[in-house]
């Protein structure tokens, strides 16, 4: 019952101080303070939440004012517990939301104060905890009660819209009250405490054309019938206003712009109700002679025009289509214009809309009419011929200069201009045909053969003599006609052979002909022997009166000794006229055949030798050939091999062999005729030297040598290669001669050429030869021999 005593003490304490919590803490016990608008609210709450708390027990709540701006703290109440005997041996202290910072409490007197300004916005409810301590135990003489602090609300937000600008459209010539587009704009203060959030709408600026609801924020039309022509753009400016729209209520505005969307409420208008066009009547069909155009001051789709022709145009010569991009009408030519027929058209053409919107037929018919005046100039035209194309025949018997048609052609203009004709002589290279140039006729001027050439195809030009440049070509096509000038011929080279055991009246072969001339159907040819043969007794010739013949033999029995080839001449003849006939000669040779009638062989010599060669005597005579042939390879082959002797066959057949060098080379100075490169570079040196005094059996491939320093002197390098020559067991066993065309500083031996032995002739001694070694024992004993001969 004590913390129950203690709370209540405290809420009466708090809802006696509520009047003065505006004040300074000085003044607020003053009797003469004359309380506020906003106390007097707050005190009738308190008032209210005392008396529900002792009907619910909400005692515990306490009311204070956002955005307090006095100078001193704000008062919020009194804490007081029975126990408190007033000699300070209590202490209050404060917890929870603020306590500390936004809620101090002294602890002497229990009083709360607020020392910030508080905005609801930001935290509506604070709940804080109060408790009496001994102050010198720290023992709580109370529990802990806890209580709320509730933040009432004042008008200091303005409405905000939830966005700057506004865009929306409305369709033109819309009835008053359409709907446009709504706004809505919110208040951040309290909905539920006083008028600080209740926002109405007004509009500022768009009147009288549009209106808004004061509650909704919905824009409507205001004014009926507003056309896009006219105008098509609206700046709307609305205003949102707190408490109920009251004097002193906070605002916020806003822009909206609102565009009136076309309809086709506008027909297509000509600008003019004439309109002269031209047209050379050389235009070509399809060609565009002109553009006219009707005006909607719609937009988009309600813009769309088609145009048609409505009159004036009976012989169908025009068409008019639409140009969809521009949204004019092409007019174009639909037949060929002729000057010389017509000269002038007049035709009405007629606009209408795509899209007809039904609500505005009303306004009159969508469409609107213009006459179109068209005149044909005239042009210089080419002739023209009375035909498109000319189709003639002759006979191919026809005499030279025979005429076979005639070409007719005309100038279409007025002036009529006179006309020549000309053959392109690029369809009659032959020149075969031939036209007056005055009056067009075509005549032969070379003989015709219908089995030849059967059609002809040419090309007459008729051109303007006063204006050559205006031609027209025409195609001619001339048909031989066929007489009977071709005699019938065999239709191919028979081969006919008549058996020799074969009965009389036996056909052996049938024949037919072929003419050159044109053929009908039924009978063509006539068959017969010719005068010599038609009393032969051994063939005869029979008319099938088909176009074709039979050969029968006449006698029974044919011997090849005795004939092995008849001759029989037959007259062929056609029923042409005149009557065509010729006379062709069947070959028929006798044959043995079998009983069947098989031909085995048609030859007399056959008879004659009967036998031949057999098979096995053509193998023999092959064979022998074979061998005989194989002789002959083996004998050649056996010379060449005695040919590979050496030249020198033993050390005893001495012989003069005499090689001549003619090239004796330009000695140090000369450095084109050998490169003294080659001597320290034995890769360059060619890797096979062969004998050429025999034909080599057997190939030895030298030993690679070391190739020599760059430092290397010449005449080590040639004594090198001295020995490597004297060691090399490759060497032939002969004696060589190694040419070196660079000759050193000099030589004890001095020149070794015999040229110089036959100038000094005497003078010379070979004695030292024999002081070289074995390899120069036949030069010693070859020289010193001739010495101690010529000494003798």
């Amino acid at each position: 019952m004590r913390t129950f005593r203690c709370l209540i003490l405290l809420t009466l304490w708090a809802s006696q101080l509520q009047n003065s919590h505006t004040t300074p803490l000085p003044e607020r016990t003053s009797p003469s303070t004359q309380p506020t608008a906003e106390e007097e609210q707050l005190k009738e709450d308190n008032e209210m939440e005392r008396s529900r708390s002792k009907r619910s027990w909400m005692w515990n709540q306490f009311f204070l004012l956002e955005e307090y701006t006095g100078s001193d703290y704000q008062y919020v109440g009194k804490l007081h517990s029975d126990q408190d005997k007033g000699d300070g041996s209590l202490k209050y202290i404060l917890s929870g939301d603020g306590a500390g910072d936004l809620f101090v409490i002294n602890e002497n007197t229990g009083d709360i104060q607020a020392t910030k300004r508080l905005d609801r916005e930001e935290k509506p409810v604070y709940i804080l905890r109060a408790q009496a301590v001994n102050r010198i135990t720290g023992i709580p003489v109370e529990p802990k009660s806890e209580f709320v602090i509730k933040i009432h609300d004042i008008n200091d937000n303005e409405p905000k819209f939830t966005q700057d600008l506004y865009t929306a459209t409305v369709p033109e010539m819309s009835e008053v009250g359409a709907f446009v587009v709504q706004v809505t704009a919110n208040d951040a203060d309290d909905p539920t405490y006083g008028n600080s959030a209740r926002v109405v709408y007004s509009i500022l600026q768009g009147q009288p054309y549009f209106s808004v609801e004061s509650e909704t924020g919905i824009i409507k039309t205001a004014l009926p019938n507003m056309d896009r022509e006219n105008r098509e753009q609206y700046k709307v400016v609305i205003q949102a206003k707190d408490m109920g729209g009251q004097l002193g209520g906070l605002s916020g505005t806003t822009v909206v712009n609102i565009a009136l969307s076309d309809v086709n409420d506008n027909p297509p208008r000509f600008l003019q109700s004439t309109y002269q066009l031209r047209a050379l009547e050389s235009s070509p069909v399809g060609s565009s002679i002109g553009k006219i155009k009707a005006n909607d001051t719609d937009e988009g789709e309600n813009a769309e025009t088609e145009y048609h022709i409505s009159e004036g145009d009976e012989s169908n010569m025009f068409d008019i289509i639409t140009d969809r991009d521009t949204q004019e009408g092409v007019i174009t030519v639909k037949k060929p214009l002729d000057f010389e027929k017509k000269k002038l058209y007049t035709l009405t053409v007629e606009a209408v809309n795509s899209h007809i919107n039904p609500r505005f037929l009303d306004l009159g018919p969508f469409k609107d009419y213009a006459t179109i005046r068209i005149t044909v100039d005239d042009v210089d035209e080419p002739p023209v011929f009375n035909k498109p194309a000319y189709e003639f025949e002759v006979k191919e018997d026809a005499k030279m200069s025979t005429i076979i048609g005639t070409v007719l052609a005309q100038d279409p203009d007025a002036i009529r201009s006179p006309v020549k004709y000309s053959l392109d002589r690029h369809t009659d290279m032959d020149r075969i045909f031939d036209i007056d140039s005055g009056n067009g006729s075509i005549y032969i001027s070379k003989s015709l053969d219908r089995e030849t050439v059967l059609w002809h195809n040419i090309t007459v030009i008729a051109t303007e003599i006063s204006n050559p440049k205006q031609i027209t070509r025409v195609p001619v096509f001339v048909k031989v006609l066929d007489i009977n000038d071709n005699a019938p011929e065999l239709a191919m080279l028979y081969e006919i052979f008549v058996c020799e055991n074969t009965k009389s009246e036996q056909v052996i072969h049938t024949i037919s002909a072929i003419d050159k001339d044109d053929s009908f159907n039924g009978l063509q040819f006539s068959f017969a022997l010719a005068t010599p043969a038609a009393s032969s007794p051994n063939f005869t010739i029979k008319d099938n009166r088909d176009n074709t013949a039979s050969i029968l033999t006449r006698r029974n029995g044919y011997s090849r000794h005795e004939m092995s080839t008849y001759l029989l001449p037959v007259v062929i003849s056609d029923y042409g006229y005149p009557i065509q006939s010729s006379t062709g000669t069947l070959t028929i040779r006798v044959c043995a055949c079998d009983h069947r009638g098989n031909m085995q062989s048609c030859t007399a010599e056959a008879l004659i030798h009967p036998t031949g060669l057999s098979t096995g005597a053509l193998i023999a005579i092959l064979l022998c050939i074979i061998i005989l042939l194989v002789t002959v390879v083996l004998f050649a082959a056996l010379r060449r091999q005695r040919k590979k002797e050496p030249l020198i066959v033993s050390k005893e057949d001495i012989r003069d062999n005499i090689v001549s060098y003619n090239d004796e080379g330009g000695g140090e100075e000369d450095t084109q005729a050998f490169d003294i490169g080659t001597l320290r570079n034995p890769e360059a040196i060619e890797d096979s030297k062969l004998r050429r005094d025999i034909v080599p059996e057997t190939l030895f491939f030298p030993r690679r040598n070391q190739a020599a320093r760059d430092n290397t002197d010449v005449r080590d390098f040639i004594n090198q290669r001295l020995n490597d020559n004297d060691m090399d067991p490759t060497a032939p066993p002969y004696d060589s001669l190694a040419t070196y065309a660079y000759e050193g500083n000099g030589s004890v031996a001095e020149s070794l050429s015999s040229l110089e032995s036959v100038t000094t002739d005497g003078d010379q001694d070979y004695d030292y030869l024999s002081d070289w070694g074995p390899r120069f024992k036949k030069l010693a004993d070859m020289y010193g021999g001739a010495d101690s001969d010529k000494d003798s």
